[in-house]
């Protein structure tokens, strides 16, 4: 008789380590991972530090992890997937927020889908949808970018464009933290005055910081970004 097939479960997690489980992950998280045979993360360190919250040391020790990242080739899904095809359950988890967005868990669930192993999902934060909602831009049409280039030549162009798109359909991308002061300036700078730009800066945290303007008023605004992970909006007219 053929084995029944497992499942894999996509756990959210807090957009900052620092911050507690609760009041940011629903209670369902605590019995998922209770229940997972292995845990799926883009680094070790990454996955101890989520385990830590829900389970006891001596648990955690026993569960057995695997990663999933940017240096991860496509050949090894199919041996991430394998405990799935034996009738596990596993979990996987994003380094912040929801897996599968602005991450690589994605093409693991594509795959796991190609073998007909059952896929759930946990609501949790997710830094995009908070920003759109914050921003006071357009949520009936909007575009997710990722990340942007990084070559000053290519951003401008790439920034131009999102301008162009930015009429009628709210333009969303994200910054590393140590780039997103950067990226506020070259965005002053190449976007026309009426254009409005959103940042969002550390959701979720103490330090929380949304502001909506248009590029005119930003360049006259007092406005510092340390090395904190942005969220960018933008809306044209």
């Amino acid at each position: 008789m053929k084995a029944q097939l497992g499942k894999l479960i996509l756990l959210p997690n807090v957009l900052e380590e620092s911050l507690p489980a609760d009041p940011f992950l629903p209670a369902s998280v605590q019995v998922a991972v209770a229940e997972i045979d292995g845990l799926i993360a883009e680094s070790e360190k990454s996955a101890r530090r989520y385990l830590r919250r829900f389970l006891s040391h001596e648990k955690m020790a026993s569960l057995p992890l695997r990663l999933l990242n940017e240096h991860t080739p496509p050949k090894e899904l199919d041996e991430l997937l394998k405990p799935m095809l034996d009738g596990k359950t596993w979990g996987l988890i994003s380094d912040a927020g929801l897996p599968c967005i602005a991450d690589p868990g994605a093409d693991l669930v594509a795959a796991a889908r190609s073998f007909g192993v059952n896929v759930e999902a946990i609501a949790g934060p997710c830094s995009l949808i908070l920003a759109l909602q914050l921003s006071g831009f357009s949520g009936q049409r909007f575009c997710f970018h990722g990340y942007l280039p990084r070559e000053a030549a290519d951003l401008e162009k790439t920034v131009k464009d999102l301008e162009r798109k930015a009429k009628g359909e709210t333009q969303i991308w994200i910054e590393a933290p140590y780039r997103s002061a950067k990226m506020l300036e070259a965005l002053k700078l190449w976007l026309q005055p009426a254009t409005r730009l959103c940042v969002s800066l550390s959701l979720t945290t103490p330090s929380q910081r949304v502001a909506s303007h248009s590029i005119q008023q930003w360049k006259s605004l007092p406005f510092e970004i340390g090395k904190e992970p942005a969220v960018f909006l933008l809306q044209s007219r």
